[in-house]
């Protein structure tokens, strides 16, 4: 944890954001895995940790607007728990070492709601998350007196947006766990690189990169996409042998024991060694990698260093014959978007995709940049303006998808700026995408952590060696 002093000033200014009312942030329970007691690895909900920082199941945190209170609910474990997981803290010693005075059991808590007016009796509902969990939906349900139904339709915007407006930015602090993770991550990667050599199989490669994160006393960030079908965006299957002349294509992170997380990108040609339609593509989106990270700043908006990377693979696949005409006009109908079809990032912190349990569109959009409903630019995760301490991933790709080759084919989109004959002796290729995490600092942008081989030579020499 940090000292108890990060998480009171914390909920000090939440609760001066929020501005009124009770606010209440439940943790995870266990989640039972095939069976109650097998469980799946306990993983505490990030505002939780945010705010209180405490890792144990079935706690519950309030914080009192009126009064200035902080509590934290649970039960203490009894003997029965004890024989199986040995001493623990109380939640009363749990509580104080994050500088939370009040405590009680989860029927207090319940006392507590209880003692005010329902909210169709006119007492305004306390605040609380949209939750993401069919449990912590129950019991809110429950605590609240409404419908499971109606649970999420009574979230609090104050307090999303109050959380968002803290975590967005990250503290220095927060950037030191962030940069272990990627600490952790580089021997992940360059590990597996070595091992990328034909006769092997996905898996034995993603099993080495989840023993290198535990190695680091954390999970993997998000199940690890390990795979020669790079055209398929997030898969997660693991059974293809590697076969030189494919691409490799390995996404994958991790979290510190704190749960900071680490989001990277590297795609490589099994054997060592890339050919020329290899090198080709993969130039082209290092290219617009490395200028996506290059005009990254404050004041800026991430719309507009989607479009930046957009233009330097326009570019390059105008290079090849794929794409015609001028640069503007692809970009601005979207052609290169086939190649494509998602955005240059998002936000990354305690979450691998930060927030977005509070709704995308409150953490990577606000009032003044929305999202677009163009094909590729509209699946951008994050297009608000940046401002210094945002951390965010840019991950540009080139996908050839050949279900969607077919479908643009068939329906004349975009015809007048792709050479679908030239396009098409691509379409075995499969897929390539390229992404680090950047911090925005006071004047640009920093790539975070110690590089992980990106170039053509890096990459060979790492292999090879």
């Amino acid at each position: 944890m940090f000292k108890k002093e990060t998480y009171i000033a914390r909920r000090e200014q939440l609760r001066k954001d929020v501005g009124h009312g009770l606010i209440i942030i439940p943790g995870n329970h266990e989640a039972p895995c095939n069976y109650k007691d097998n469980t799946y690895w306990f993983r505490q909900d990030s505002t939780f940790l945010y705010f209180f920082g405490l890792q144990r199941e079935d706690l519950v945190g309030v914080l009192d607007c009126e009064t200035g209170k902080d509590y934290i609910f649970a039960n203490d474990y009894d003997i029965d728990d004890i024989i199986w997981t040995g001493p623990l803290p109380s939640v009363k010693e749990l509580a104080a070492s994050v500088g939370v005075e009040n405590t009680g059991t989860p029927k207090a808590l319940h006392d507590m709601i209880a003692a005010m007016k329902s909210p169709v009796n006119g007492k305004p509902m306390p605040h609380y998350l949209p939750p993401y969990r069919a449990d912590i939906r129950a019991d809110l349900s429950e605590l609240l007196g409404v419908s499971y139904a109606s649970v999420n339709r009574h979230a609090s915007m104050d307090l999303i947006l109050a959380c968002v407006k803290q975590r967005m930015v990250k503290s220095a602090e927060e950037i030191e766990e962030i940069e272990r993770a990627i600490a952790t991550a580089y021997n992940m990667h360059v590990g597996a690189m070595k091992l990328a050599m034909p006769g092997r199989y996905e898996y034995e490669l993603a099993g080495f990169m989840e023993g290198e994160a535990w190695k680091g006393n954390g999970p993997v960030s998000f199940p690890i996409i390990m795979t020669v079908h790079g055209e398929t965006l997030h898969n997660h299957g693991h059974n293809n042998r590697l076969e030189v002349g494919r691409m490799l294509v390995m996404d994958a992170g991790c979290e510190t024991p704190m749960n900071y997380c680490s989001d990277i990108t590297r795609s490589v040609p099994v054997g060592g060694r890339f050919d020329d339609r290899q090198k080709t593509i993969y130039e082209i989106v290092l290219s617009a990698q490395l200028e996506a990270a290059r005009v990254t700043r404050p004041g800026i908006t991430y719309k507009e260093v989607h479009q930046a990377a957009s233009r330097k693979l326009a570019e390059g696949y105008r290079s090849i014959g794929i794409l015609k005409g001028s640069v503007d006009d692809i970009v601005a109908s979207g052609a290169h978007s086939l190649l494509m079809p998602h955005g240059l990032g998002h936000m990354m912190g305690l979450d691998v995709h930060d927030m977005e349990n509070y709704g995308q569109i409150n953490v990577g959009y606000d009032d003044e940049t929305r999202p677009s409903e163009q094909f590729g630019l509209g699946s951008l995760r994050c297009g608000r303006r940046l401002q210094p301490g945002f951390v965010i991933t840019d991950e540009p790709g080139c996908y050839f998808i050949p279900a969607l080759i077919d479908k643009w084919q068939a329906e004349g989109t975009c015809k007048d700026f792709i050479d679908f004959d030239e396009l098409n002796k691509w379409r075995d290729f499969g897929g390539i995408r390229i992404e680090d995490d950047v911090l925005v600092t006071d004047t640009g942008a920093r790539i975070l952590g110690k590089p992980i081989p990106k170039t053509v030579k890096e990459i060979e020499e790492t292999m090879a060696s």
